[in-house]
């Protein structure tokens, strides 16, 4: 199988070139051009992100921050900002490397292997079904949800929520699209069950972490992963 790449940066030129340079050697190679679109593409779980830092709206360092305890991937940061304080705070917010632009496609291209053969080195891939959310861990393939190591005693139904909303974080979904995706298309039924499987979520997280909220409901449109409920 393919090993993925998630590339982010804001700039076209630059993820045309990257994009164009790395499908050659082999990587299946996916894209976003600002802070915002990353949480879009963490469903297709890369490998290696290389992640810029000056973006609109959400920046790489906040983006870095986000996403740490969502990916356990290499993050490669790639920027123009030179300083040595800028380099130490890539690695302090989470970040695995630090490249400079312009940069060498040939020293790239080595960083990225040497990442990569590291995390095969350290059975990193044999861990994709675990998703980790600050305290909260989920477990893909048995179905589980710990939560300051203990383990919640979600539904199928409860946990494909769950699941769903946390492969999305801060991304808005309207009951109607839970319902589509967790309970298919033709399912019999309507999207209003979804209101009470999320109560029942947050009541059996409240149960073990009262301090924390997971889902969030935004009035008049839907629910989201992260943020206050």
């Amino acid at each position: 199988m393919k090993e993925k790449i998630l590339i982010v940066d804001d700039e076209p030129e630059i993820v045309e070139f990257l994009q164009d340079a790395l499908t050659d050697e082999d990587y299946e190679v996916i894209t976003a051009y600002d802070g915002d679109q990353v949480f879009e593409q963490l469903g297709a779980q890369p490998d290696l992100i290389i992640l810029d830092v000056m973006m609109p709206g959400l920046d790489g360092w906040e983006v870095c921050r986000a996403i740490r305890g969502l990916v356990a991937c290499p993050i490669l940061f790639l920027s123009a900002r030179q300083s040595e304080e800028d380099r130490i705070k890539g690695l302090m917010v989470g970040g695995d490397d630090y490249m400079l632009k312009p940069f060498s496609m040939k020293e790239m291209k080595a960083r990225i292997r040497a990442h990569l053969r590291r995390e095969q080195r350290n059975g990193s891939h044999q861990d994709r079904s675990i998703i980790h959310y600050g305290e909260l861990t989920l477990d893909a393939g048995s179905y589980q949800v710990f939560i300051r190591n203990h383990q919640v005693p979600l539904t199928v139904r409860e946990f494909e929520i769950v699941q769903f909303l946390l492969m999305h974080p801060q991304q808005v979904f309207s009951r109607e699209q839970i319902y589509e995706k967790v309970w298919g298309f033709d399912a019999e039924g309507d999207s209003s069950t979804v209101t009470e499987h999320v109560k029942k979520i947050r009541a059996k997280f409240t149960e073990v972490a009262p301090d924390q909220s997971y889902i969030s409901t935004v009035w008049g449109v839907g629910y989201k992963w992260g943020g206050q409920s």
